[in-house]
């Protein structure tokens, strides 16, 4: 299988010799998933770290009322992955989902950890990635925190238009932090204008 899109990614983050990439992700398996197929179970652990070449993935939670609310959407070409439970070894708070078919290169946490020991690049890479990672659910909870729903649905569209045609408007209204109801609101009164 071609790895070109993997590669292309660790190259996007910071310049790093095509031979040193090529040694990082010898140990990556690719897969596909159909979509509405659960990756990463509640309260499972999370034994392989998950690189996303093509699809949308989304993480979700459980409320009180058993509805679900969706904490992050993830778009290709990305890593997905609870990397608390990776790292630490300990179960998942999420459900980690296919939202449409989708393909993947994974590996385990031993040859994570290996890449780690004897790969500098391999270090500044993860660095780098858990920088950008952290950066994103920062702004998010800033963002849900201080702008109106109809602010954030323009937000994401600016930032991911292609998202509205590949996942539910259900999905996007729950990440969002609304009803469905209310993201009809918001799309119907744009309309308008």
């Amino acid at each position: 299988m071609n790895k070109s899109s993997i590669n292309n990614y660790f190259h996007s983050l910071f310049s790093i010799e095509e031979e040193v990439v090529e040694k990082i992700t010898e140990t990556f398996n690719h897969f596909d998933l159909k979509a509405n197929t659960i990756l990463l179970d509640k309260d499972t652990i999370s034994t392989k770290t998950y690189f996303l070449e093509k699809g949308y993935v989304r993480s979700y939670i459980l409320n009180e009322d058993n509805e679900e609310i969706t904490t992050n959407i993830y778009a290709a070409p990305c890593f997905v992955n609870d990397f608390l439970s990776f790292f630490r070894q300990q179960p998942t708070k999420e459900v980690y989902q296919t939202v449409t078919d989708c393909s993947f290169w994974a590996t385990g946490l031993e040859n994570v950890q290996h890449n780690f020991h004897n790969i500098p690049e391999f270090r500044e890479f993860s660095r780098l990635l858990f920088v950008v990672n952290y950066y994103q659910i920062h702004d998010r909870l800033i963002e849900m925190a201080s702008q109106k729903a109809a602010t954030r649905y323009f937000n994401l569209m600016k930032k991911d238009p292609d998202i509205f045609q590949h996942v539910p408007l259900k999905v996007i209204a729950s990440y969002l932090g609304i009803k469905d109801s209310s993201l009809s609101r918001i799309r119907r009164d744009i309309n308008k204008k």
